[in-house]
């Protein structure tokens, strides 16, 4: 008789007794969460002990649970190393998994509104819990993801095993690959800062290239949302990142684990005989169940990584953020992510339809139809020499491209203007916001002499008259100290470096630092440039003496080169024939309570 008016689980008690019953309970929750596998059967597979139980219980959850359905059930002991795989395609779908993760809570405090989307994620880094860390490991994440999947693709070329019956394999992994790009673009513009602005609005130029022109215009309007990244842009850019392109991964990546599954991981190539594909024959000795196998070694992966991503963020890896985006400034070395330097590269070679659309959409075309076309049945390494020369040039070219991307190749940027970006960036730390407060000791040094005090005949900050190329008036002379030991010194030294690699075309040319108080635990740096001005030739470049110096221009001026003023007989000033000089610069301000994150280079 039942203990309730329906059959419930006391009834079970009072037939069994309460821990016979519990357990019992237990074991059965235990097997329906694991879609097969009860307490003692993850037991005997965590000891290595064989399954007690027939059918084998470990293969159930490979039929019957969503997420094991997407897993072979198991695997040729060839491919359960290091090799042939890397375990790449696990990584790349583990970083995937990281991003979703972080990239949810990151959700939660972000608005997509150039009014808040930098001030969130200020807040982010500030004042939410794990804030920081969750940026720092969703960028890092995305970094990785990219890297990685791009190697996967590598080795599944390397290795042949795009080959038959493994085309569409390949086809899906391609896509993956480019929603993986477009994923990590997509989420660059999201910080609204400087670097993320102007790399975005680099990237989405290229899409004017587009033939007809009325086609390219309207898919740069498409994507920015207006002919300058705006409110509608950083809208679109978000949906992309957070909503459609993680929707069609998470599609992409099903099919890739399906086709996988169906067909079987490739074995390697010295293994499998020359067009045959063995891989789903597996003989029963040669079986490596992912239950608890193949399972335990990607747990064993899974805290491997995530402790080196922990350990990167912590200690050494931490997501840029640099000045609000603002429209009107265009910071020095632009350029468009990492990832795309190599598009950035070919660019640079001439025409932009040629090289910046034609080139890559027939690459990527090639990409994807080249495992229909390799119809050579062997897979083994001595048989494809030319398919493995063809991958290795590409890669060389690539990084050709990539290095020809960066911002400094093949674009001439005046030698004043590279020393102070390099002393102090536009975007970024730089040597000088990386000084602490206390480190700096009030002063004027100058490159023309680090060890003892001097007078240099060079005006003070803005104190050149306004005409421009005339000599400056040299009656406030700027008293240049010794540098002290010590970090200053080693900052002196770097603008020395700096002076002599950039001031080969400026004659004369002398870096000035001054440090002061501004306010109160508040210091104003000057970096200052001054120069004589060159005579320039009718292709811009210095005019030479026959000596081989650089000629320098002379203007007319009041002053001599000693700073004196002299009257004719009528009284009037006399005019001098005098080098112009020319000088650039810029101030920055350190808080004792700055705390720049980063190196200094």
């Amino acid at each position: 008789m039942s203990v309730l008016p329906f059959p419930s689980f006391l009834d079970d008690i009072k037939e069994k007794g309460v821990r016979k019953a519990v357990m019992e309970l237990v074991d059965e929750t235990v097997e329906r969460i694991t879609a097969g596998m009860n307490i003692q059967d993850i037991r005997e597979a965590l000891r290595g002990d064989p399954p007690s139980r027939r059918p084998n219980p470990r293969l159930t959850p490979h039929a019957d649970a969503f997420w094991m359905h997407m897993r072979p059930s198991y695997y040729h002991q060839a491919v359960t190393g290091i090799y042939p795989t890397f375990r790449l395609g696990f990584l790349s779908t583990f970083t995937f998994v990281i991003e979703i993760i972080t990239g949810m809570f990151l959700m939660i405090f972000y608005t997509p509104s150039p009014t808040a989307a930098y001030e969130n994620m200020i807040n982010i880094m500030t004042n939410v819990p794990l804030g920081q860390f969750m940026r720092d490991m969703h960028r890092l994440g995305a970094e990785a993801m990219v890297i990685v999947v791009a190697l996967h693709t590598i080795r599944t070329f390397a290795t042949g095993s795009y080959k038959k019956p493994r085309q569409f394999t390949w086809f899906t992994g391609m896509v993956l690959l480019v929603l993986t790009l477009f994923l990590s673009f997509t989420g660059y513009l999201l910080p609204w800062d400087q670097l993320a602005f102007w790399a975005v609005t680099i990237g989405t130029s290229m899409a004017e290239a587009a033939p007809p022109e009325i086609l390219g215009t309207n898919i740069n309007l498409l994507l920015r949302g207006a002919p300058d990244i705006g409110a509608g842009g950083l809208l679109r850019f978000y949906l992309l990142h957070v909503f459609l392109l993680p929707m069609l991964t998470v599609i992409f990546l099903g099919v890739h684990y399906y086709k996988v599954v169906l067909h079987g991981h490739s074995l390697p190539p010295r293994l499998e005989e020359i067009g045959q594909d063995t891989a789903k024959r597996v003989p029963m000795d040669k079986r490596v169940y992912f239950i608890p196998d193949v399972a335990t070694t990607e747990v064993m992966w899974f805290g491997m990584t995530i402790l080196v991503m922990v350990v990167m963020v912590t200690w050494f890896f931490h997501a840029p953020l640099e000045t609000h985006a603002n429209p009107n400034v265009t910071p020095l070395h632009t350029t468009a992510p990492w990832y795309f330097f190599w598009l950035q590269g070919l660019l640079k070679l001439g025409d932009k339809i040629l090289f910046g659309l034609v080139i890559p959409t027939v690459l990527l075309i090639a990409f994807f139809v080249y495992p229909y076309l390799d119809v050579a049945k062997s897979r083994r390494y001595a048989h494809r020499r030319f398919q493995l020369s063809l991958m290795l040039s590409f890669i060389f070219v690539m990084w050709l491209l990539s290095y020809m991307g960066t911002a400094k190749w093949g674009v001439d940027t005046a030698g004043d203007q590279e020393m102070v970006q390099a002393l102090a960036p536009m975007e970024g730390v730089g040597p000088v916001r990386a000084m602490p407060y206390d480190a700096w000791v009030n002063g004027t040094y100058c490159t023309s002499d680090l060890d003892r005090d001097h007078k240099l005949q060079h005006v003070q900050w803005g104190a050149v008259m306004p005409q421009p190329l005339l000599y400056p008036d040299t009656s406030r002379e700027v008293l240049c100290q010794a540098v002290p030991e010590g970090k200053m010194r080693k900052l002196m030294e770097e603008f020395v470096h700096l002076k002599e690699k950039w001031g080969k075309d400026l004659p004369n040319v002398v870096g000035i630092l001054t440090v002061s108080d501004y306010q109160r635990d508040l210091k104003r740096i000057d970096l200052k440039v001054i120069w004589n001005t060159p005579e320039l030739g009718a292709d811009g470049k210095p005019l030479r003496n026959e000596d081989g110096s650089i000629k320098i221009k002379m203007v007319e001026s009041l002053y001599d080169v000693d700073g004196r003023q002299e009257l004719d007989a009528n009284g009037l000033p006399k005019t001098f024939m005098v080098p112009a000089i020319q000088f650039s610069g810029k101030q920055v301000f350190i808080h004792r309570l700055s705390e720049y994150q980063g190196v200094g280079h």
